[in-house]
């Protein structure tokens, strides 16, 4: 099993964010522990982060062609991004939302999701630990 894990802008900071709502790891630290989940899962995941919400896209694009499911971080994007949106509904294969902090406790603007009605599950608030709970869900998906 093949997952894509989509991150997108700002998380290649994550390190000098606060501690308190991301979790205070590196993104290199973060996925490092998402590979382990990964293997202790027995199945694949590839990372990648962008800044750049057209690379983004592609990489939505180019899983297509391969990903068994896909764990999505827009960062920011996913308030405002139909673009993100219009190419994660592309996917028959489980999309699962996840994000570091608790958007539903924070800023009024962050509370909404362009990817949540299309998300197959949503781990938000959890730190890291959201990762692996978007890994164990779509191991559990597809089996």
């Amino acid at each position: 099993m093949r997952i894509a894990v989509l991150n997108g802008a700002n998380l290649d900071m994550l390190e000098h964010r606060d501690p308190a709502l991301y979790g205070g790891l590196s993104l290199s630290e973060l996925e490092t522990k998402i590979y382990q989940w990964a293997l202790e899962r027995q199945c694949t995941a590839r990372c990648r982060q962008t800044n750049h919400e057209g690379e983004y896209i592609d990489w939505c694009h180019e899983a297509l062609e391969w990903a068994d499911g896909v764990v999505v971080n827009p960062g920011a994007w996913a308030h405002y991004s139909w673009a993100i949106r219009d190419a994660l509904e592309l996917f028959s294969a489980p999309v699962v939302e996840v994000h570091l902090s608790d958007i539903a406790e924070r800023e009024e603007w962050r509370r909404f999701s362009v990817v949540e009605d299309i998300a197959a599950a949503r781990f938000i608030g959890k730190g890291p630990d959201g990762y692996r709970e978007a890994l164990e869900y779509i191991v559990g998906a597809t089996a």
